[in-house]
């Protein structure tokens, strides 16, 4: 399911701002761009996306700027620093070259001196969660309202399947009727002034009728058809799950096809097909 949304947050002089933005997708692949985030705080992001979105294909973006009133960023021990110059000296002086210069002495581990990490890791966490559930929140309402107008259609087409399926079964039932009929004028032709017994015609017509039986289909229809419908109205997740349903429908309706003895059950089959086309489409929008 599409959509976007975006944080802002502030916490001790860290400043988190998050954007989500979320495309139609069957699992969930989940991609976090943008400042380089210590790994703990990394991961407690990804886990409470996780937590919010069951699929799509999810890109976030954080950005991290840090307040000027916030502690400097670095500082120079100065004793490191002469310890560090006096080493190098002596190793310059026994290879022959010049002298260090301050760039070299900054590098030297323990000169340059960081600030404290736990403390700015712990203002980043807490910034970039504020941010991401401003975030969360932003992007569920927009699909929200691209959930409520998928479950319009979906509803109509589910209805539209219903129908069809109605149809079949009614097609069904006249079957056998049918059948007599068609053998009927099939034998008239075939056998001029002949006549078959009616009992054989009898048995003719009931071995047609069970190779062309689908009463086990359409009641596997109608629940999965059922279920279906529940799930589109339902509160929580149902995307996988509309997933395999429709699989299942379409099963359904390929077995009755092959079994059709009628050209009007074989129609409803195929319109019923192109309405269930469209519902695989819906619903790759559905979480």
């Amino acid at each position: 399911m599409t959509g976007f949304g975006r944080g802002v947050a502030e916490h001790q002089g860290v400043r988190a701002t998050v954007d989500i933005r979320t495309v139609n997708h069957r699992f969930l692949d989940l991609k976090l761009r943008g400042a380089q985030l210590p790994p703990a705080v990394e991961e407690a992001l990804s886990q409470k996306i996780r937590a919010a979105i069951e699929r799509g294909s999810v890109a976030v973006s954080v950005h991290i700027t840090r307040a000027e009133s916030a502690p400097a960023s670095s500082w120079i021990d100065s004793a490191a620093a002469a310890a560090a110059h006096t080493e190098l000296t002596a190793i310059a002086k026994q290879l022959g070259i010049a002298g260090p210069d301050l760039a070299l002495v900054l590098q030297q581990p323990g000169v340059l001196i960081g600030p404290d990490r736990e403390t700015d890791d712990a203002a980043l966490a807490a910034a970039t969660a504020k941010a991401l559930d401003a975030a969360l929140a932003q992007l569920d309402q927009m699909r929200k309202a691209e959930g409520a107008s998928l479950v319009v259609e979906l509803a109509k087409r589910m209805t539209e399947l219903s129908t069809l399926r109605t149809r079949v079964a009614e097609l069904a039932a006249s079957l056998p009727a049918q059948l007599v009929k068609r053998l009927q004028e099939r034998l008239a032709k075939l056998l001029a002034d002949t006549t078959l017994e009616p009992a054989r015609l009898a048995q003719e017509v009931v071995l047609l009728a069970d190779r062309a039986d689908v009463t086990e289909e359409l009641v596997r229809l109608a629940s999965h058809l059922d279920q279906a419908g529940a799930l589109i109205t339902g509160a929580t997740a149902a995307g996988r799950r509309l997933d395999f349903l429709v699989q299942e429908i379409g099963r359904e309706l390929n077995t009755i096809g092959s079994k059709s003895a009628l050209t009007e059950i074989t129609s409803a089959v195929v319109d019923a097909k192109a309405v269930l086309e469209k519902v695989r489409e819906q619903i790759q929008n559905v979480e």
